[in-house]
C-alpha cells in the first residue's frame, strides 16, 4: 500500500498504475474529516429527496428523486452530492488527490460525477462486478501509454479491514484486455482473479473506468459508506448534469467553475474538444 506524500505520482505509483490499473492512498481524508462527511450522509443526504436508483421503475443505471432508506445502515446510492453541502464542492479539487488526477490525465478534464453509496451488512447482496461508463464504454480501453478516459476517486469512510466487508474489489491488470462475460460465467467477488482490498478509514483508491471492479458481499455486520468522484476528459459528457452547472458556479472557484462546465462564455461550436487558451493554468492554479 502506498502512502502518498508527493504532489505527483511516485514511480512505484505508475508503475502500479500502469500494469494493475489503480492506486490506494493511505489517509486521503483526516479521521475528523471521515466523522464529518459520515455524519452528513447520515444527517442530511439520506434524510433529504434526491437521486436514488429505481429498480423495477427505471433501468438499471438511472436514477429517480426520491428518498433512500431511512435506516441510516441501510442501503443508499445517491447522486448529485454538490448542492447538499460545500465541503462536496470543495472535495472537488482537494489537494494531494487532484495533483494525482491532473498527473493522470492532464489538464483538458472536467468533473462529471459525485455519488455517495452505503452498503448495508446483509445475507442478501451477492456483490457484483462491473466497469464504469455504460455498455458502450464497457469495450472502450485505451493503451498503456494513454491518457485514461475517465477516472474515478472512491473515499472510505468505513474500516474496511476483512473479507466480504463490502471490499472494493478489482480485477487487477483487467483495464487493458477484454473481460471474459458470458451468461454461464458472469463476473462476481469470488472468481479467480479477484481481490477484495482492504482499507481503513479515510483511504482512497483511484481507478479507470476501464478497470474491472465492484462491492463484495458485506458480512461485517456494519455498513461500509463510501463516496466517489469521477473525473473524465473534456470531450465527453458529465454523469450528473448536461450542461455548465449554473446552478453551483458562484459557489465554486475558479478551478472548480472550469470543472464544472464554465468555459467562461456561452457554448459556440468547439468547445470542450478545444480548450481555452488559460485552461492548464487554471487546472494548475499556476
Amino acid at each position: 500500500m502506498l502512502a502518498n506524500t508527493t504532489r505527483t505520482l511516485t514511480e512505484a505509483q505508475r508503475e502500479q498504475w500502469a500494469v494493475d490499473g489503480y492506486l490506494q492512498i493511505e489517509g486521503a481524508l483526516s479521521p475528523a474529516e471521515v466523522d464529518f462527511f459520515s455524519k452528513l450522509l447520515d444527517d442530511k443526504v439520506r434524510t433529504e429527496p434526491g437521486y436514488e436508483p429505481a429498480p423495477g421503475a427505471l433501468p438499471r443505471g438511472h436514477y429517480d428523486w426520491k428518498l433512500p432508506d431511512q435506516n441510516k445502515d441501510g442501503f443508499m446510492d445517491r447522486r448529485d452530492l454538490l448542492p447538499c453541502h460545500q465541503a462536496f464542492i470543495d472535495l472537488i479539487d482537494r489537494p494531494r488527490i487532484f495533483d494525482l488526477i491532473l498527473d493522470l490525465m492532464g489538464p483538458y478534464i472536467q468533473f462529471s460525477m459525485s455519488q455517495a453509496i452505503v452498503r448495508a451488512s446483509t445475507d442478501t447482496f451477492p456483490g457484483y462486478i462491473h466497469t464504469d461508463g455504460g455498455q458502450a464504454q464497457k469495450s472502450i480501453r485505451v493503451s498503456e501509454t494513454s491518457r485514461p478516459l475517465a477516472v474515478k476517486v472512491m473515499y472510505l469512510l468505513t474500516d474496511v479491514t476483512a473479507p466480504d466487508s463490502g471490499n472494493f474489489t478489482v480485477f487487477p491488470g483487467s483495464h487493458l484486455r477484454l473481460f471474459p462475460e458470458k451468461p454461464e460465467r458472469l463476473p462476481h467477488p469470488h472468481m479467480p482473479g479477484a481481490v477484495p482490498l482492504l482499507g481503513k478509514a479515510g483511504d482512497a483508491y483511484v481507478f479507470p473506468h476501464a478497470l474491472w471492479h465492484g462491492p463484495s458481499p458485506n458480512h461485517s455486520g456494519k455498513a461500509r459508506k463510501t463516496l466517489l468522484y469521477n473525473y473524465c476528459q473534456m470531450f465527453m459528457r458529465a454523469y450528473d448534469f448536461s450542461g455548465p452547472y449554473a446552478g453551483l458556479l458562484e459557489r465554486c472557484t475558479p478551478r472548480q467553475r472550469r470543472l464544472l462546465g464554465d468555459l467562461g462564455h456561452d457554448f459556440r461550436p468547439g468547445d470542450f474538444f478545444y480548450a481555452p487558451e488559460d485552461q492548464e493554468a487554471v487546472m494548475t492554479g499556476t
